[in-house]
């Protein structure tokens, strides 16, 4: 008599591959839950961003903008909204960035540090930004309709966390990746020389002032990774081959 089969078998197989692939996303997102619900709220906010009439999308972007006009009645306000805020055209790009940036920092450091990081180059860099309109406006470079300029988004967080990412790094990899982004960012300064770029530029130094918070985190060789997934070869090779 012929063995009876467990037509069953795959299946379970397959469901066993859906649940531990289901585990494994839940893990990572819950290793950096900060940046998946700031993800979602900027999700959120673009779709329904586009449901809005221009007209009344111009109002609430300069209402929640952290122009000095808002800056100086409403800093509080301004500084929270203007961090959930985004255009559906970019969601993607930052998607991507928040993965290259965000999430490395926040499973690194922990959600408090990470959010102590974000806070303080957004902020920070939302300040100093301004405060060069402000200089520009006071000394007659710009008109005083600057005061209403829009700046919005969550772009010095990001820098800031770029800042911080490079103590992830050993040397000599640290150094190259700040001399890099610096001359990215100091680039953009010279030549655009606008109030957003000296923002990212801030934040980026804000983050690379938040050494501090990154004493006793491990951190990353890239060569030693490097060596550890390319294939064996040598005597290791040659210990599993079989004699004929």
């Amino acid at each position: 008599m012929q063995p009876e089969t467990d037509e069953s078998t795959p299946r379970h197989d397959s469901d066993g591959r859906v649940r531990r692939g289901a585990r494994r996303v839940r893990g990572w997102v819950c290793a950096a839950p900060g940046t998946y619900v700031w993800l979602l709220v900027l999700t959120v906010s673009a779709l329904q961003f586009q449901q809005v009439p221009p007209r009344i999308r111009h109002v609430i972007l300069h209402v929640d903008s952290t122009n000095l006009f808002q800056l100086a009645h409403h800093p509080l306000h301004v500084l929270v909204l203007s961090a959930v805020w985004t255009q559906a055209s970019t969601l993607l790009t930052y998607v991507v960035l928040f993965h290259l940036f965000h999430v490395p920092v926040e499973r690194w450091l922990g959600s408090a540090r990470w959010l102590a990081v974000v806070v303080t180059a957004h902020v920070g860099a939302t300040f100093i930004s301004e405060g060069t309109v402000w200089l520009a406006i006071r000394y007659g470079v710009d008109p005083a309709r600057m005061q209403y300029t829009l700046d919005i988004g969550v772009s010095y967080g990001l820098a800031g966390a770029a800042g911080v990412l490079a103590y992830r790094l050993v040397p000599p990899w640290r150094e190259a990746y700040v001399i890099v982004a610096l001359c990215y960012l100091g680039t953009r300064v010279v030549v655009l020389h606008t109030f957003t770029d000296i923002g990212h530029l801030s934040a980026y130094l804000i983050g690379l002032c938040c050494h501090p918070l990154t004493r006793g985190r491990p951190r990353w060789d890239p060569r030693a990774a490097l060596k550890e997934v390319r294939p064996r070869t040598g005597k290791g090779a040659e210990a599993g081959k079989r004699p004929r």
